[in-house]
């Protein structure tokens, strides 16, 4: 959740004055991480391995090093980027793919990690495209789901959707997630001030 906004850096201790309030600890997290971790692992244990997990950069990088770690099956990583943003916090709903995946899917569950689903419009161009590659089928882990900012219905069709919290319609930052690629090492997710991106 980018933007090119510049911000003067600010020191651990300014970032977390910057923050509203907090939506969920360092230990809800890891708690909810370990629950889907074992519901992928249960899911998944009877399909030809590996499973191939793809993670949406930037924002969920944090959040696929500790579910990959809960998941007791033979796994293949790989990272995705997609440009949805521009400069500005709002999605401009043309997803474009920056850094395809290098693996070859074809034949293969994949399972992509995402940080955040808003307006629905970069999971489903991700899906799409994921299954022209030859996918066995397609599933989505999201960290965090706002439905109240849903645009686009999500057609999973040989997949399944997980998600970890359903998410306020609040501006978030905190375990991978940025603003002015920012905050991100925050072991928390919390609602940023609007002050400081207004």
């Amino acid at each position: 959740m980018g933007s090119e906004h510049h911000l003067a850096e600010p020191k651990r201790m300014e970032m977390d004055e910057h923050i509203q309030g907090i939506l969920w600890t360092e230990k809800e997290i890891a708690d909810r991480v370990a629950e889907l971790g074992s519901d992928i692992s249960k899911d998944f244990q009877d399909c030809s391995p590996p499973l191939v997990i793809i993670g949406v950069a930037t924002g969920a990088f944090l959040f696929l090093a500790d579910i990959v770690r809960k998941i007791t099956l033979p796994v293949m990583v790989d990272f995705i980027k997609v440009s949805s943003y521009g400069s500005g916090m709002e999605s401009n709903g043309s997803p474009q793919i920056c850094n395809d995946v290098k693996i070859d899917i074809k034949d293969k569950h994949v399972i992509v990690i995402e940080d955040i689903v808003d307006t629905g419009h970069t999971l489903s161009c991700l899906i799409s495209h994921l299954e022209e590659k030859g996918a066995s089928s397609v599933s989505v882990c999201t960290l965090l789901d706002k439905p109240a900012r849903r645009t686009v219905v999500m057609k999973i069709h040989r997949g399944k959707f997980y998600r970890g919290f359903e998410c306020p319609d609040n501006f978030v930052v905190g375990y991978g997630m940025d603003y002015a690629e920012l905050y991100r090492n925050l072991p928390y997710i919390g609602i940023l001030k609007p002050e400081i991106y207004e």
